[in-house]
């Protein structure tokens, strides 16, 4: 027998275990509300809630004669996937690895590495549906203009997430314990929230601190969008930035990421 005849069946039986991996967490997932809550729902509520400002709904010489609202849902877009990358993966994955889950999977077909894969696909998963909430109740309740250069928000859209996750995969590989896990990415979270424009628009801040902002991830990631929403190609800077963080986040949690 050739060793390619030896190996199908084991690389079938990995395939079906990752399947069914995929199945079981994607169960999990549906079964806790406040990840669902947090990542799916919280983003468009705050952008109803910001949208039923008077003041939110007038536009603003400051952010190039745009409303707020306008420049909010961008900033709902980002939150979802901090929510997910920076709240609710790690402790997820870091209590697999403190309750000896993934060491027992080791000794099975199923690989450690699928329940990775399966987190962060299923975590990026709900922060695209949660995008593309905010993106429709912004259109439909707020008259909130769908992004013009829809190619390139899609572009800038999936390097944001795919940052958002490799950032909750570092936090993953450096946490050795569900409360270290939390910790970190609360820590995290805060400045990630800063720089994606949580409490002032990249737009709307001063010269010096926008280009600060704009190194960062979610700073890069909210120009990208603006931009595209906008209707011009994302800045090729932007999208550089946010590709570079993604390579260096997931080089650094593949190389410090332990399975027990």
């Amino acid at each position: 027998m050739t060793a390619t005849a030896v190996a199908a069946p084991h690389a079938t039986a990995r395939s079906k275990a990752s399947a069914a991996v995929l199945k079981a967490e994607f169960r999990i997932f549906r079964r806790e509300p406040g990840a669902l809550f947090w990542i799916m729902a919280f983003p468009t509520v705050l952008l109803v809630i910001l949208g039923s400002i008077p003041s939110f709904r007038e536009t603003d010489a400051s952010l190039g004669g745009i409303r707020l609202v306008d420049a909010y849902v961008p900033v709902t877009v980002l939150l979802s996937l901090i929510m997910a990358g920076l709240q609710a993966m790690p402790p997820m994955i870091t209590g697999y690895r403190e309750r000896g889950i993934l060491r027992r999977m080791s000794t099975t077909p199923v690989r450690p590495s699928a329940v990775l894969g399966a987190q962060m696909g299923i975590h990026g998963a709900a922060a695209l549906v949660s995008a593309l909430l905010s993106l429709t109740v912004g259109r439909l309740v707020f008259d909130v203009p769908l992004p013009r250069q829809a190619f390139g928000y899609a572009i800038a859209l999936l390097l944001a997430i795919l940052c958002g996750l490799a950032l909750g995969a570092m936090v993953s590989a450096i946490s050795r314990t569900t409360k270290a896990a939390t910790a970190i990415g609360s820590a995290v979270f805060f400045p990630m929230m800063f720089s994606a424009g949580v409490w002032l628009p990249v737009q709307a801040m001063p010269d010096a601190l926008a280009r600060v902002v704009e190194i960062a991830p979610l700073g890069a990631a909210a120009q990208a969008l603006g931009e595209a929403a906008a209707g011009d190609w994302p800045g090729l800077s932007h999208l550089g930035v946010l590709a570079l963080w993604t390579v260096v986040l997931s080089a650094a949690a593949a190389r410090w990421f332990r399975w027990e």
